[in-house]
């Protein structure tokens, strides 16, 4: 089977230094998947390339295999359905993800053994939990455009997960959305400095004035 093509390096280090809200505000603030996705390993971004898997609700079989085809650079994100009767992945299999080089799995359902996977090394993105095991009988697919959470992924695409959510990129978006997105922070960043430097000043009329926004600036004068 052939894999998605991984992204150059020095792309997904540029995308390290950004954020799931950045990204999503530059591509018209969409791309995010249902918030209902969270992660589940505390303090870790998962960002690589998407290896999609479409699973059967509560059968975990083509997630196993997709385990087990993955290299370093692939994020594993599962159509598991929104299904909520059966967990899809414990502690062996992110053990396994990880042995592996998978650089996170995101999956549109549950998982089990919170505890352990709250701190092991692979992020990973899911709805909650439940102790309930999966079955193992399939169908399934691997590497076959899929809807996750609510956002079409096609195998390739660059997925981006932090604190806030899941994003997905369209793989032929990629470099224009990280530059619009590098422009943005830095706009921020700007703005940020300027809000800081007044900390422990007391505000007149004329620094509040200073500290509104250009567009409520703007909207005030028309």
């Amino acid at each position: 089977m052939s894999l998605p093509s991984l992204y150059d390096e020095e792309i997904i280090e540029r995308a390290k230094q950004l954020s799931s809200s950045l990204l999503s505000d530059v591509m018209g603030r969409k791309g995010a998947m249902d918030p209902e996705i969270k992660p589940v390993t505390k303090g870790k971004k998962v960002i690589g390339t998407a290896f999609t898997v479409d699973l059967e609700p509560g059968d975990n079989l083509f997630l196993h295999e997709a385990i087990y085809l993955c290299t370093q650079g692939y994020v594993i994100v599962a159509d598991g359905k929104n299904h909520k009767q059966n967990a899809y992945l414990g502690e062996l299999m992110a053990t396994a993800a990880a042995l592996m080089g998978v650089e996170g799995i995101v999956i549109d359902g549950l998982v089990r053994d919170r505890s352990s996977l709250e701190n092991i090394d692979i992020p990973i993105f899911a709805k909650g939990f439940i102790p309930n095991g999966p079955y193992k009988n399939g169908p399934g697919s691997i590497n076959t455009p899929i809807v996750c959470c609510g956002i079409k992924v096609n195998p390739g695409d660059l997925i981006f997960g932090d604190e806030d959510g899941v994003v997905v990129v369209a793989k032929e978006n990629v470099s224009e959305i990280i530059e619009l997105a590098e422009k943005k922070a830095n706009d921020e960043k700007s703005r940020l400095d300027f809000l800081v430097s007044y900390s422990g000043r007391k505000l007149d009329a004329d620094s509040i004035e200073r500290l509104k926004p250009g567009f409520l600036k703007i909207r005030h004068r028309v």
